[in-house]
């Protein structure tokens, strides 16, 4: 099993709260940054090969990493187009989607109990996604609906006349296996050729999971703790409210 982990974007919109200037993988909570953590959840899970896609401030990562222990073995990859949206770093990394193993994509600004990333790895489902039911209505959340246990729409904004029983919102963690992840990959790189630049590469998931619903299995972590970093608010939440909420678990988190 090979994650990889998407953490080349800027992050413009917490730019008053990160004055220097650093990823937002690279942000503290606790004393530990975003990255860290996610390496260690992803250690503790048993995933032994990271490749993480950087781009903007990549030389700041890099050397952070190089400071962690108790970490998976990490490859890098350069996204030099990281500002023309996140499905030309999901394409940076076709060598692993087209390598036959069992793949993981994951956000690299999520806060969250590391029982999520357990969740996600040991699924006996090949093909799986994480959603959380109980999320607060807008027009950020990516939302998952499903009918009848399948996914029917998976975008920030859903049809009025959709018909779907579960409404979602999506962590931002996948598991794909060889032939799924292989798909994939090929879907991104049409999108590059289509001139599709600067789609977030939820798009290229949406049109694989979409097509082919059944080969998907949805894994729910509602009541797990977890946050995506976006917004300002977004800080104050994680360190109020989800940090002390994983540690009421965890105390050493």
């Amino acid at each position: 099993m090979h994650a990889i982990i998407l953490a080349a974007g800027r992050g413009n919109r917490l730019a008053d709260f990160n004055p220097d200037g650093r990823p937002k993988c690279l942000l503290e909570f606790g004393g530990r940054s975003l990255l860290a953590r996610q390496l260690d959840n992803l250690f503790q899970a048993g995933v032994r090969h990271v490749t993480l896609v950087v781009g903007y401030e990549a030389d700041l990562i890099i050397d952070h990493v190089g400071t962690l222990s108790s970490r998976p073995e990490v490859a890098f990859v350069y996204n030099p187009a990281y500002l023309k949206g996140s499905v030309l770093s999901l394409l940076a990394a076709k060598e692993i989607m087209t390598s036959g193993e069992t793949v993981l994509v994951l956000d690299a600004d999520v806060l969250y109990h590391p029982r999520i990333m357990q969740t996600l790895v040991e699924s006996p489902n090949p093909n799986c996604y994480l959603i959380d039911r109980d999320f607060a209505a807008g027009d950020e959340p990516v939302k998952i609906a499903l009918h009848e246990g399948k996914m029917v729409e998976f975008r920030k904004a859903l049809p009025a006349d959709l018909e779907f029983d579960t409404l979602g919102e999506s962590v931002g963690f996948f598991k794909f296996n060889g032939e799924i992840a292989a798909e994939i990959s090929g879907t991104c790189s049409g999108y590059n050729t289509d001139g599709l630049l600067g789609a977030p590469h939820e798009e290229a998931l949406r049109d694989v999971l979409l097509a082919m619903p059944s080969a998907f299995a949805c894994e729910d972590v509602t009541g797990l703790p977890w946050l995506e970093v976006d917004f300002p608010e977004d800080i104050e939440r994680a360190i109020k409210e989800i940090l002390p909420a994983i540690r009421e678990d965890i105390a050493d988190f």
